[in-house]
């Protein structure tokens, strides 16, 4: 876990990471605004992980075949199960944006990422 001072830098690590965030894609986020405006920001050098490390942002990866600090597996099992219950959560209130039918898609497609990041597909 973090201690009270943030994530402990480590750039020796030898494992895979998740990032410690909710699963998102920076990389998109800054494809859209490059494509939108123009801008280009430079991706982070270290980031937070789910086991509490600060590693280089190479080191991380978003796909469960790829990670390989068990840690972090568990971290983003966590995380992408909490994410599909709120994204069905809020597909079913009234008003929403997204139909309940493509939360419920969304919400398979994060259930199904907590399963692979479970090893339950025969992944590590």
């Amino acid at each position: 876990m973090d201690s009270p001072s943030g994530p402990k830098d480590d750039t020796t690590s030898a494992h895979i990471h998740v990032e410690k965030k909710p699963p998102r894609s920076d990389a998109r986020a800054r494809d859209l605004l490059a494509a939108t405006f123009g801008l280009v920001a430079d991706l982070p050098a270290t980031v937070a992980t789910g086991c509490g490390l600060r590693v280089p942002y190479a080191m991380t990866s978003p796909r469960p075949e790829s990670v390989t600090c068990l840690a972090c597996r568990e971290h983003a099992h966590a995380q992408h199960l909490r994410l599909a219950e709120e994204i069905e959560r809020l597909g079913a209130m009234p008003g929403a944006v997204v139909t309940a039918d493509r939360a419920g898609q969304v919400a398979e497609h994060h259930r199904d990422l907590a399963r692979r990041f479970a090893g339950d597909d025969g992944s590590p």
